[in-house]
């Protein structure tokens, strides 16, 4: 099996026994990401606005580890501590694609990691 294990200084370590990505057959699945800020390791709590784009610029650099972009995105999971912050996050969520979004669900969950507000995770094609 091809399998090669992503890793990158401009994303949150994993806080447990996984990668922060694994590329295998062209294709990239990359853990949920929390707002955490790389390089403290802190949490970013000034609300749910700021917290997706923290998420999302921690995705971004593990893509970017592996040379792509959003736009080789295929799908996205989006976990959420409460619907209600749907409108923001999705808000936030969308500018970082393009009119061709990916492929998508968003559940709420009663509790996430760290007991953040969301966590997103992304699988996305190498080619």
């Amino acid at each position: 099996m091809d399998k090669k294990i992503i890793h990158t200084g401009n994303a949150p370590a994993a806080i447990g026994p996984y990668s922060q990505a694994v590329a295998s057959n062209g294709m990239l699945f990359v853990s949920g990401q929390i707002p955490f800020v790389p390089e403290t390791m802190e949490l970013v709590s000034s609300g749910i606005q700021d917290e997706t784009h923290r998420v999302m610029k921690n995705l971004e650099a593990i893509l970017e580890e592996a040379g792509i972009g959003f736009d080789h995105v295929l799908k996205c999971s989006i976990f959420v501590a409460d619907m209600g912050d749907f409108a923001s996050i999705n808000k936030v969520y969308g500018s970082y694609f393009g009119n061709q979004p990916p492929a998508r669900e968003t559940v709420e969950v009663s509790t996430l990691p760290k007991n953040v507000h969301v966590e997103i995770s992304c699988i996305a094609t190498l080619a």
